[in-house]
């Protein structure tokens, strides 16, 4: 797997866990089915960017822009996204359990078949949200 540190556009398939790309620009990069666990994405501008089947297991996504981003069937446990602005992203079979989403913004995302049990949602926007019946949300939501 590849993972040197110039790897962007194209890091599908890279292990790149505990990688520092914090307030980075990688908008468009095409990270999908790569291991980012526990990665330092703070801050940084991921919009309209692959993250398909990806690991983003305790990454610390606060701040970050991932605008339009592809998450679906992304493992997001324990991933620190607050303050995120995650607008029209798509995050259908997400797992976000145990996630930290406080005062991110979701509005017009695809949380259809996402698992949010035990997820921080305080202060969350979720403006035309979208979920069906698979959708987990927290106890008491």
């Amino acid at each position: 797997l590849f993972s040197g540190d110039n790897c962007p556009p194209a890091c599908a398939g890279a292990d790149l866990a505990g990688r520092n790309w914090r307030g980075a620009e990688l908008v468009g990069a095409d990270f999908s089915g790569a291991n980012l666990y526990a990665a330092r994405l703070a801050r940084a501008d991921l919009t309209a960017s692959l993250f398909v089947s990806a690991t983003l297991a305790a990454a610390d996504l606060s701040g970050a822009s991932l605008r339009g981003a592809d998450l679906r069937a992304a493992d997001l446990r324990g991933a620190s996204l607050s303050g995120a602005d995650l607008t029209s992203a798509d995050l259908s079979g997400a797992v976000l359990i145990g996630a930290d989403l406080a005062n991110a913004n979701l509005t017009d995302v695809d949380l259809a078949g996402a698992n949010l049990a035990a997820a921080n949602l305080a202060g969350v926007t979720l403006t035309a949200a979208r979920n069906d019946e698979t959708t987990r949300w927290p106890h008491g939501y």
